[in-house]
């Protein structure tokens, strides 16, 4: 789930979907303003993918992280 500053979501969409890892990224409504769906090995690359690649593009203002368990 990424928060993105004010009128970023659309570049924030094509830049998500652009990092490595990442499935898909989805503009929504609501709390957050970008659903990003990426598939991994193991949880630690999740943690990659979202601290060091999504929340280093430029606006971005937060991440939540969720994991799927099945």
């Amino acid at each position: 789930m990424i928060k993105a500053n004010t009128g970023e979501a659309d570049r924030l969409k094509e830049s998500i979907e652009a990092s490595e890892g990442v499935d898909h990224a989805y503009i929504v409504a609501g709390d957050v303003d970008v659903i990003a769906k990426v598939t991994v090995d193991s949880p630690g690359a999740v943690k990659d993918i979202a601290a060091t690649k999504i929340q280093s593009i430029r606006g971005v203002e937060d991440t939540q992280t969720y994991i799927a368990m099945d």
